[in-house]
């Protein structure tokens, strides 16, 4: 697998939301202190989820074999009690042929494919005991959409088969893997961010989750980006983990937003896309030059880094060329620009606006016609689809701080009653407080509360309302959001900033925009 599966969230609560419920979670803080002295912001967590191990069990227990000889024993000792399960009550049975018949119904012909799908599906579903999904089935993403039939016949399978208790039973063993891949994951993150010298993403709201779930090949990662919140789900090679896969995910996490802030830069390298028409790499890159553009960034600092940076310069150049051959015709340039890079000071936030600005289309082009394009291409690790709802895009809007066109997206979602309204609030409330209107901020947060259901969105307005409180000189007022944000989300960086608020009165940073 090779790139990032970029899927809409389509008006609804973060899959993290479900997918994070009742499982534990190691916050990995790669140096990036922003704001009060000491204060450190979470980039990334390692967690489990009952709802992905569910639908990967339920698949294992239909036929699902994709690499099981070198999966852990864990997944041979779920399979067994599973199926023991099965064969001691004729209504495990019943619900396990329904929900079998349906698998084999729907199988692609690829397990790589079939165990993406129930993946796709398994990050818009609810948790126990429903599986419900988050969506109507028109907004679910295009693979998952196509096992939208699923969820019913997988909480009848649950139910049947005891599976919760598994799932508990086996607590521990999960709760080790986390413990395990800490430190590895946190180790690559914080090299990563060293070299890119980009310490924190920079906006509310960002996640990268990598989800652990020995359930599932461990040939095989899945990688999804959601809004602004990014997820690899990976199964364990022994004590290892697919780190470049991993990596390849953060780095997108890491990079996307550069691009998406640069409108008419993308216009101008939008001819670019002619060159490419041939290549084998995925639609999606022939289509869209911030993908392109992207993903030839990423190639070029694999390329750099190979092996730890280690390797030889014919070895990097040769993945240069290879990346070339599939179509990302930018990676020489970016390259090139990366070897002058690592001598300088600048992070590479800075540095990126002097890099498109003497990018030059015509003398890419050129290079680009000289390239004989390979028949293949590596499957992309992120597969991309376009984001669709005005408070998704409100929120794009936000993070390339254009701030009156969030205004205007955000507003015009609230006049859609399919929209998030309360996201929608969210993204007025934030562009109120970014433009230093404390009343209208404080108006649009308490709409917030009223209207949303994601926990996240709750907390944060109840920390927002503190600190516009604390300001207001209105401690006890400001004491109760603080104290209101920890019972609406148990995240680390929720606590931490509402523990900051409990234990003394709100001072803004130096900064203009916190």
């Amino acid at each position: 697998m090779g790139a990032i599966s970029r899927l809409p969230i389509l008006g609804r609560s973060s899959p993290l939301t479900s997918l994070g419920r009742g499982c534990l979670a190691i916050a990995l803080c790669a140096a990036c202190a922003v704001g009060a002295p000491g204060q450190v912001t979470s980039k990334a967590t390692v967690d489990t989820s009952e709802i992905l191990f569910t639908v990967a069990t339920a698949i294992n227990a239909c036929g699902y074999d994709q690499d099981l000889a070198g999966s852990a024993p864990l997944r041979g000792q779920v399979r067994s009690e599973v199926g023991k399960a099965i064969h001691t009550a004729p209504q495990a049975e019943e619900a396990t042929a329904k929900m079998c018949r349906f698998y084999h119904d729907h199988q692609q012909g690829d397990p790589g494919r079939d165990l993406a799908q129930y993946v796709s599906l398994a990050l818009n579903l609810s948790g126990p005991p429903s599986f419900a999904a988050l969506t109507k089935e028109a907004d679910l993403p295009p693979d998952a959409a196509y096992v939208a039939g699923f969820p019913p016949l997988l909480a009848e399978f649950a139910a049947a088969t005891g599976l919760h208790a598994i799932w508990q039973r086996h607590q521990p063993e999960y709760e080790g893997l986390i413990e395990h891949f800490h430190d590895p994951v946190s180790q690559m993150l914080l090299a990563t961010d060293v070299y890119l010298r980009m310490p924190f993403s920079g906006y509310l709201g960002h996640k990268f989750t990598i989800y652990l779930e020995p359930m599932t090949a461990p040939s095989q990662a899945n990688a999804r980006n959601y809004g602004n919140d990014y997820y690899v789900v990976i199964s364990p090679v022994g004590d290892a983990l697919r780190m470049e896969q991993v990596r390849h995910t953060y780095l997108h996490y890491m990079l996307d937003p550069l691009a998406t802030k640069r409108a008419s830069t993308m216009k101008r390298l939008s001819p670019l896309l002619e060159t490419v028409k041939t290549a084998p790499m995925d639609q999606s890159f022939k289509s869209n030059i911030e993908l392109l553009l992207t993903e030839s960034l990423i190639q070029a600092i694999e390329a750099r880094t190979l092996n730890g940076g280690k390797a030889s310069e014919v070895q990097r150049q040769h993945a240069v060329e290879t990346s070339m051959q599939q179509g990302f015709i930018l990676t020489q340039y970016f390259y090139s620009c990366l070897a002058k890079f690592e001598k300088e000071p600048a992070g590479l936030k800075d540095a990126y606006p002097d890099w498109l600005y003497y990018l030059n289309p015509d003398q890419e082009k050129k290079r680009a016609e000289r390239i004989e394009f390979a028949s293949s291409a590596t499957p992309e690790v992120v597969r991309a689809a376009p984001r669709s709802t005005l408070t998704e895009r409100a929120e794009t809007r936000l993070v390339a701080g254009d701030l009156n066109g969030a205004r205007e997206l955000a507003q015009e979602a609230l006049q859609n009653p399919k929209e998030d309204q309360g996201r929608a609030y969210f993204i007025l409330a934030r562009t109120a407080t970014m433009s230093r209107d404390m009343a209208g901020a404080r108006n649009y947060f308490q709409k917030t509360l009223e209207v949303a259901h994601e926990p996240r969105l709750l907390a944060w307005s109840h920390i927002y309302l503190g600190r516009i409180l604390d300001l207001q000189e209105e401690r006890d007022a400001a004491v109760g959001h603080y104290r209101a944000a920890l019972s609406a989300d148990p995240a680390p960086e929720v606590k931490a900033a509402a523990e900051r608020g409990l234990k003394q009165p709100y001072e803004p940073p130096g900064h203009p925009q916190e």
